[in-house]
C-alpha cells in the first residue's frame, strides 16, 4: 500500500467504528409518539416488575442511555431518538411490556427474546 492512501485508509476506518459506536451508544434514546403507527414499537406499562418484559430506568441525562439495558432517555425531537415508542391502553396491544424504576441498578431485560425490539 502506497504512503499516501495509509491516512485515507485510516480515516475510514475510524470514522466507520464510530459510526457503529455513536449507533449503540444513543440506542436507548426514546420519543414517546403520539400516533401509533408513527412507532416502532408499541409499549404497555405494567404495574408489577415481575410482569414485565423489561425493567425500564428514565434518565435525566442522554449519555447514562447507553446500549440496550433498559436506561431511556425520553427526547423531544423524533428525529434525535432511536426508537419511536407509542403507549398503549392494552398489555394484549403491546410488543412489549415495561415497568418503569426509580433505581438505575433495577433497569434490565427480564424476557431477553424482546431484546430485538430496541436495537
Amino acid at each position: 500500500m502506497s504512503p499516501q492512501r495509509k491516512p485515507l485508509l485510516t480515516s475510514i476506518v475510524a470514522t466507520v467504528v464510530c459510526l457503529i459506536y455513536s449507533n449503540f451508544a444513543v440506542a436507548q434514546v426514546v420519543y414517546s409518539c403520539k400516533d401509533k403507527y408513527d412507532a416502532n414499537v408499541k409499549v404497555f406499562v405494567v404495574s408489577s416488575k415481575y410482569d414485565a418484559d423489561l425493567i425500564v430506568y428514565k434518565t435525566k441525562d442522554k449519555y447514562d442511555a447507553d446500549g440496550n439495558k433498559g436506561i431511556w432517555y425520553f427526547t423531544e425531537d423524533k428525529y434525535d431518538a432511536k426508537k419511536k415508542i407509542y403507549f398503549v391502553d392494552s398489555k394484549y396491544d403491546a410488543d412489549l411490556l415495561v415497568f418503569f424504576t426509580e433505581s438505575k441498578y433495577d433497569a434490565g431485560w427480564k424476557n431477553s427474546s424482546k431484546k430485538q425490539l430496541m436495537y
